[in-house]
């Protein structure tokens, strides 16, 4: 059986960082594995501003 979490993170803008590199790596250090990224928000433009990680993890019985 797995367990799985999810994650929002941001790619960033004009006044801030992309978060999702961090992110990733802080999970993946927990044993956790991507799954999948999906976008969430997009701006005016169509460009997506934010996403939802996906991560999974198998549960130790």
């Amino acid at each position: 059986m797995y367990q799985y979490i999810f994650v929002e993170t941001s790619l960033g803008g004009f006044f801030s960082s992309a978060t999702h590199r961090e992110t990733i790596s802080e999970y993946a250090a927990d044993g956790w594995r991507l799954l999948q990224v999906l976008p969430l928000e997009y701006n005016g433009h169509g460009k997506t501003t934010s996403y939802e990680i996906i991560f999974e993890r198998l549960v130790q019985n």
